[in-house]
């Protein structure tokens, strides 16, 4: 089995930053993309970003300039950083990892169980 794991949510008054991190344990063999989507109260589920194995990057046009993704595939974590909070930001944010478990023949998705970011003054 695979485990995601994150850490990092916080209330944060606007303009502030959070760094989020999320690792990934158990029966892993390799970690295709990672990434990081989010749910609001009453919304759905939406991509923030997602990183590649090899680095490449992808935004949701609503966090671009102001969130970096990036990751440590020797360590199978992912983190965002997350500068100039608005309080639109506020929300449940997950961990997601495209994961290849040891002696599995395809990838499987998995998610972690989720960090609250409030952007409140």
């Amino acid at each position: 089995q695979v485990q995601l794991v994150e850490s990092g949510g916080d209330l944060v008054q606007p303009g502030g930053s959070l760094r989020l991190s999320c690792v990934a344990s158990g029966s892993v063999f390799s970690i295709d993309v990672m990434g990081w989507y989010r749910q609001a109260t009453g919304q759905q589920r939406e991509l923030v970003a997602t990183v590649t194995r090899g680095g490449s990057t992808n935004y949701a046009d609503s966090v671009k300039g102001r969130f970096t993704i990036s990751r440590d595939n020797a360590k199978a974590l992912v983190y965002l950083q997350m500068n100039n909070l608005k309080p639109e930001d506020t929300a449940v944010y997950y961990c997601y990892a495209d994961v290849r478990q040891r002696g599995a023949a395809r990838d499987y998705d998995y998610w972690g169980q989720g960090t609250q970011v409030t952007v409140s003054s």
